[in-house]
């Protein structure tokens, strides 16, 4: 017959030993605790600048678009689109008559 033991406690036989696993486990849970915490701050923090800079350099580009004048002619190497506009005569017809 086989006996398993379903104690699920501190494995050791010596008190002291059991204390001092207690007390270096709730040192190591509490350690990583703080040290999420400010691992959080940091991120968030970051995130938050950077989302500064992102909205403040939309509302800059908005601000600079709303300044500019709807109907001023495009200057020479902006990035709108240019229309040429014109007349063309069919040449050469490919239909067959």
């Amino acid at each position: 017959m086989k006996q398993t033991s379903f104690n699920r406690g501190i494995p050791f036989g010596n008190p002291v030993a059991n204390a001092l696993v207690v007390i270096v486990g709730t040192l190591v849970i509490g350690a990583s605790v703080v040290l999420g915490f400010f691992a959080f701050l940091v991120i968030a923090s970051v995130v938050l600048v950077l989302g500064a800079i992102v909205s403040l350099r939309v509302w800059w580009f908005n601000r600079k678009l709303r300044r500019a004048p709807a109907n001023q002619a495009p200057q020479p190497g902006s990035a709108r689109l240019h229309v040429i506009e014109g007349e063309y005569h069919v040449v050469k017809s490919d239909e067959k008559t």
